[in-house]
Parts: structure tokens; C-alpha cells; sequence
């Protein structure tokens, strides 16, 4: 069970924990192992925060989901929810839960593609500069940063939002997830790991602090 006790805008936890989302389908869900340890542990010097930096892996059809503020997915290939899962999924984020999506390449036709049948009403909208998830301790007056190349296209940050509240976060074409991870797996430079970083905890602290 997950506890947040809020102090001033910042959540700090007993036994907080975000999770890697796993799912059906073909595609890597497990990729970017080292990404969100690293950004918990940003999170947890840089914010305050007391976010377990051992990450758990949940299921989309697990009632363990619902133990979880954050849920994180990523990956390069195929997604599939079942229509349970759909439903679960759809519980979770109803209930207060959230979700970030990180297009690691490939993502986002099949993301867009399960996340209709979750909300079959809501679009993908893309989030203005001013929105606050670009404005917690950091600001991103542009936008996300450009952390990996893939289409030679801007990135975006894309939403859902349910009933006026912002329940999904999915960056596209700018690849967090990757900018995360250690140094030495895609020797990116250190303003670009720090900018991913930054994001991150802007996500975190907008999610925690809501």
C-alpha cells in the first residue's frame, strides 16, 4: 500500500514506489532497465522525494496496479491490452492513478491504438508550453527537449485528460526514457541525461503533487 504524505508541494512517502508497466503484445517493455532507478534517485535528492529506487513491474490486468501513483511504458514494438486489462487500466487512472508513456521508437501506432480502447471518448491532445507539467521545479518554457533522434520532428508531449484532470502524459519523439538511463548505454551528453532528468521530476512532482 502506498502512502503520500504531502509537505508544502512535495510528496514525500513511506514506501513509495513508481512502476515499469509489462505487457502482451511482442514489444520491449523491459527496455531502459536502468531509467527509472535513475530517475528516482534524481528525484529523491533533487525533490525530496523518498521514491524506492527498486522498481517493481506490474502487470496492466493487476489489482496490484492500483498500489502505484506513477506507471511508467515504453518500448519499440506491438502493444496489446485485453479488454480486462483496458478496463483495469482504465480503473486505475480514473482513480487517481497516472500514466507516463515514453515512445523509445516504434511506440506510438500501437500506443494510440490500446490506449482507444481505455478511453474510447478521449484523444490525444497535444499539451500547450504553459501547461504545468513543463513548470514544476524546472521550466521548459519550449516544451519537452530533444533527447534522441529519431524522425528529424520536434518532440511533443502529448495528454489525456479525463473530467479536466491530465491522467496521461506520453512524450513523443523525444525519448526520456532513454535520457535516463546510465551514461554509458547511449553516451548521451551530460546536458542532454540532465535535461531528461529535469522532465522527469517535473512529471513526478506535477503527479505527486496533484
Amino acid at each position: 500500500m502506498v502512502i503520500l504524505i504531502f509537505v508544502g508541494n512535495i510528496a514525500f512517502g513511506q514506501d513509495v514506489q513508481i512502476a515499469l508497466l509489462k505487457y502482451k503484445g511482442g514489444g520491449d517493455w523491459y527496455a531502459n532497465p536502468t531509467s527509472l532507478p535513475n530517475l528516482a534517485k534524481f528525484c529523491n535528492k533533487h525533490l525530496n522525494t523518498d521514491i524506492d529506487t527498486e522498481i517493481p513491474t506490474v502487470e496492466v490486468g493487476s489489482s496490484d496496479i492500483f498500489n502505484y501513483p506513477l506507471v511508467h511504458i515504453t518500448g519499440h514494438g506491438n502493444i496489446i491490452f485485453s479488454p480486462d486489462e483496458a478496463l483495469n487500466l482504465r480503473k486505475y487512472l480514473i482513480s487517481g492513478g497516472f500514466l507516463h508513456v515514453s515512445d523509445n521508437y516504434g511506440l506510438d501506432k500501437f500506443i494510440r491504438r490500446e490506449m482507444k480502447k481505455v478511453f474510447p471518448e478521449l484523444d490525444f491532445v497535444e499539451l500547450a508550453f504553459d501547461n504545468p507539467i513543463y513548470h514544476q521545479k524546472y521550466d521548459f518554457n519550449n516544451g519537452l527537449p530533444k533527447i534522441h533522434e529519431h524522425n528529424n520532428k520536434p518532440p511533443q508531449g502529448f495528454g489525456l485528460v479525463y473530467k479536466g484532470r491530465l491522467l496521461c502524459f506520453y512524450d513523443y519523439e523525444c525519448d526520456l526514457g532513454d535520457g535516463w538511463e546510465d551514461a554509458e548505454v547511449h553516451h548521451d551528453s551530460q546536458l542532454k541525461r540532465n535535461e531528461a532528468l529535469q522532465m522527469g521530476a517535473n512529471i513526478i512532482q506535477f503527479v505527486f503533487t496533484q
